[in-house]
């Protein structure tokens, strides 16, 4: 009979150490974030589509800063008056006005 009390707290310090792992587990991967989000499918929509626009604006930006360093360097090689290359960038830019609509 005095063996019994001892197995029960065993089995309880072995559960209460497993709870407190599952619980450190659950807010190390944010799951009432996750639950919540899946609960409420128009939040998730909306910060999605928040999300969306924040790449699509990151992109725009991001595109326009890179051509505008690549033309800075292709203006500055053009102005070395290099044979091939310039005679390329006149093309180049000869195409450009062609298509231009005024």
């Amino acid at each position: 009979m005095g063996n019994k009390p001892r197995k029960n707290r065993q089995k309880n310090n072995g559960l209460i150490r497993q709870v407190l792992v599952l619980n450190r587990l659950m807010v190390k991967y944010n799951i009432e974030g996750i639950f919540d989000l899946l609960s409420r499918p128009g939040r998730l929509v909306y910060l999605n589509f928040l999300a969306g626009i924040a790449r699509g604006f990151g992109i725009a930006v991001g595109l326009t800063l890179v051509s505008a360093v690549f033309l800075g360097i292709l203006a500055k090689i053009a102005s070395l008056n290099l044979p091939i290359i310039s005679n390329y960038i006149a093309r180049l830019v000869r195409l450009v006005n062609e298509q231009l609509p005024y």
